[in-house]
């Protein structure tokens, strides 16, 4: 999956230090997030407008000071609003068997759900 526009920009702010970021958990994957970042997590059935809440927060920087959890930080979830819903790349998939003129070839594109983030509180 490529970066976006909005995570390379959010990414080169996070470097600095002040800013306030969390990573959390979700579908078995960490992200490491920001106040109105952008990104695309399995799908979920929300409408657009919805709010997802991560509660598995594994670390949160405010003003410089990190706190880790052991494993999750008591008290700090990550609210963020649905965008809507995107397709991935087509991802084929071949079968073929020599000498049995058995070919096959069928496509699939993922749906993954598009959010930003609200608020980070700790």
């Amino acid at each position: 999956m490529a970066a976006t526009a909005s995570e390379t920009s959010a990414a080169a702010s996070m470097k600095g230090a002040g800013h306030t970021y969390a990573v959390v958990v979700d579908g078995g994957r960490q992200y490491r997030v920001m106040e109105g970042m952008e990104l695309e997590i399995d799908f979920r059935h929300l409408p657009a407008g919805g709010e997802v809440v991560f509660d598995d927060v594994l670390a949160v920087s405010k003003a410089g000071k990190l706190t880790l959890g052991k494993p999750k930080v008591k008290g700090a979830k990550v609210k963020a609003e649905v965008l809507g819903l995107v397709q991935g790349e087509k991802i084929y998939v071949q079968k073929f068997k020599r000498r049995k003129n058995y070919r096959r070839r069928t496509g699939h594109r993922a749906v993954s759900t598009k959010i930003r983030v609200s608020s980070i509180t700790a």
